[in-house]
């Protein structure tokens, strides 16, 4: 098996896991603007290999495979991390059950139907949450004021916005599963009837 750059990159993204993990057991605005800083270091990989893929044709299997899992495993830590931290204000641990959720439900949603022959692909809402996830997430990772921007303010108000598109786009996942699922019922009932 080789190594593309993007697939190292997308390695490189997985290993930040655990140094933001590390960074966030840590009170204070420098443990903050470092777990930050290591937050916006893996979003600029996960654009880097995505477009390097795309546009020099050095997708693989593999990157297929770790890309979301690199990005669900980001995502999830610094949630969950943010939720059980002891500063104040933090994010409320609701929200990071129902965003954990529906992640954990749409994979293995995908997964059944890639059993099935069934391909559900990532629609563009999917892909806006991601993205507001991670403006949130940045936002919330830095915490404090500086600038006059209150950087938690900003975060729980985008977060929230992630939240409803989370949602929306979860609900749709699950109607177009069943849709197609429904589409192939009639052609095996046939089937088995003319059998």
């Amino acid at each position: 098996m080789t190594l593309t750059t993007p697939n190292i990159l997308t390695l490189i993204r997985i290993g930040t896991v655990p140094l933001l993990v590390y960074l966030l057991l840590f009170p204070g605005p420098v443990a903050a603007a470092m777990a930050g800083a290591v937050f916006l270091a893996a979003t600029v990989t996960d654009f880097l290999d995505g477009y390097i893929a795309r546009n020099y044709g050095s997708g693989t299997n593999l990157g297929k495979f770790l890309d979301p899992l690199a990005d669900k495993l980001v995502v999830t830590a610094a949630l969950i991390m943010l939720a059980g931290m002891g500063r104040s204000p933090h994010v409320p641990a609701w929200m990071v059950v129902v965003l954990v959720s529906r992640e954990i439900l749409v994979t293995g949603l995908r997964a059944v139907a890639a059993a099935e022959g069934r391909i559900i692909a990532a629609e563009e809402l999917g892909k806006y949450k991601m993205v507001l996830q991670s403006i949130a997430i940045q936002g919330l990772l830095i915490h404090y004021t500086y600038f006059h921007v209150d950087f938690f303010g900003a975060g729980m108000f985008v977060l929230w916005i992630a939240l409803v598109l989370s949602v929306w786009s979860g609900v749709r996942y699950f109607v177009e599963a069943l849709g197609t699922r429904g589409q192939g019922l009639p052609a095996q009932v046939a089937k088995r009837a003319a059998g």
